[in-house]
């Protein structure tokens, strides 16, 4: 979709928004595990057999610096049992608003991810899907530009990586 941007004048086409169907570790289930584990488009539980893991799909925003547009990615989050129950108990509710601590559970291109990224999910029902935030004091390359941006080229080449596989 093309439009006149408010910010510099110019005609510009929205980026799309890097998505993941799935968690991390949905990826790598065995035949049994996955018969065990359930996956919708917004919420996933992974069956172990040694314990039980909740996901949800949320979003995440990387300021790009030298453009008006932001870089948007659809990714999830492990959340606590407690965490997990209490947004689904409220997912239709359109008032709900609340945050809770998840981590970071996908891999993004050109990022290593040698441990799990620690991050604030703010919940508010009223706008859609989840938002995260890294955790500003978690040494990570992945955390500085979040918090420090980048640039255009990259988020072209993120997004080319993503289309082009």
């Amino acid at each position: 979709m093309k439009y006149i941007c408010k910010c510099c004048g110019e005609e510009k086409e929205d980026w799309p928004a890097i998505a993941y169907n799935s968690p991390y570790p949905y990826m790598n289930l065995s035949d049994e595990e996955l018969e065990n584990s359930e996956l919708t488009s917004n919420l996933c539980i992974i069956r172990y057999s040694d314990e039980t893991c909740y996901f949800i799909r949320v979003v995440l925003v990387q300021e790009v610096n030298d453009d008006c547009q932001d870089l948007e990615y659809g990714v999830w989050v492990s959340l606590s049992e407690k965490s997990f129950n209490e947004y689904v108990e409220n997912y239709n509710n359109k008032s709900f608003e609340s945050g809770c601590f998840g981590w970071f559970a996908n891999y993004l291109p050109d990022y290593e991810f040698d441990e799990p990224i620690p991050t604030d999910v703010v919940i508010n029902n009223n706008i859609g899907r989840p938002f995260i935030f890294p955790h500003e004091s978690h040494e990570h390359l992945f955390v500085s530009d979040f918090y420090n941006g980048i640039t255009k080229k990259e988020a072209e080449k993120r997004i080319n990586l993503v289309l082009n596989k």
